[in-house]
């Protein structure tokens, strides 16, 4: 992508406001806030049983927004390598754990700088995290 510009991203779920799911500018892509959602606006890391029970998982859910950052970034010629600057909301700080384990998994101490924060709830009961990030885009995404 060459340029400044917002974009949603096709194939992923829907921002629930008017926004973009990325904003590129000065040399830097701003990811806004992503979560598990997937593009039918089911959760990943959200199980329910035929009684209505439900099962959240963090890691699950983790993962899956890792994924969703990654794909956003792909959009405009980026990847979770070019990350410089991830900002973490968790619901419950208990969650920590599962959340650092998978984070670990895709970043060691070269990976972006992080900022890790317990909110009160995010836009869907069932959503455990959500992580806004910004990357600096490779020369090649903006020539």
């Amino acid at each position: 992508m060459s340029g400044d510009g917002a974009r949603t991203v096709a194939g992923k779920a829907r921002p629930r406001g008017r926004f973009p799911h990325v904003k590129v500018a000065g040399g830097f892509a701003f990811v806004s806030g992503t979560s598990s959602r997937r593009p039918d606006n089911t959760i990943a890391g959200a199980e329910s049983d035929e009684l209505g029970t439900t099962a959240l998982d963090i890691r699950e859910q983790t993962r899956s927004v890792l994924e969703n950052v990654r794909d956003v970034l792909a959009e405009v010629g980026a990847g979770l390598e070019d990350l410089v600057s991830v900002t973490t909301y968790l619901v419950s700080m208990n969650d920590f754990g599962g959340y650092n384990a998978v984070y670990g998994e895709f970043f060691d101490e070269q990976g972006p700088a992080r900022t890790t924060v317990a909110v009160h709830q995010l836009p869907h009961p069932h959503l455990l995290i959500e992580m806004s990030a910004v990357a600096a885009l490779p020369r090649s995404a903006t020539e």
